[in-house]
């Protein structure tokens, strides 16, 4: 009796499989807008008011040089390894991509004679490494195979 309970709960689990097999990459990106805006919504609820308590310290400390600096030290080697693990520096213009930006980063960073134009380069460089980002994860995807 008891096997034909087992044999009966794992027919009912089963999983339909999904009519439209090749939908996974539309699939993928509606469940990462979902997170994304989740994750922002949680960011704001549990944030703002913080947030807003610290505006006149936030204010000063944003325009501190030593924020730029602090943030490239920290976002190249993040943004290295993960192009590393993906195989992204293999592909020519993502690498170009992450190294110019990277390089306009660190440059308005830590090169005295770029600070006249230091937000422009800044947004530059990191649109740059945010190109190169986003082709290697569309690269990646289109490389992908699934069973």
């Amino acid at each position: 009796m008891s096997e034909a309970r087992s044999s009966e709960a794992s027919s009912r689990m089963t999983i339909a499989p999904d009519p439209q097999p090749n939908s996974w990459p539309k699939k993928a990106w509606m469940d990462a807008t979902a997170i994304g805006l989740s994750g922002l919504c949680l960011a704001h609820c549990l944030l703002l008011p913080f947030a807003v308590a610290a505006l006149p310290v936030l204010g000063q400390v944003a325009g501190d040089h030593l924020v730029h600096q602090v943030l490239i030290l920290l976002a190249a080697p993040l943004s290295v390894w993960a192009l590393g693990r993906t195989g992204g520096w293999k592909k020519p213009t993502v690498a170009a991509l992450a190294v110019v930006g990277l390089g306009l980063l660190g440059g308005a960073a830590f090169i005295p004679a770029m600070a006249v134009h230091e937000t422009l380069i800044s947004i530059v460089g990191a649109a740059l490494v945010a190109a190169a980002h986003y082709l290697n994860s569309r690269l990646h995807r289109r490389g992908h195979k699934h069973a």
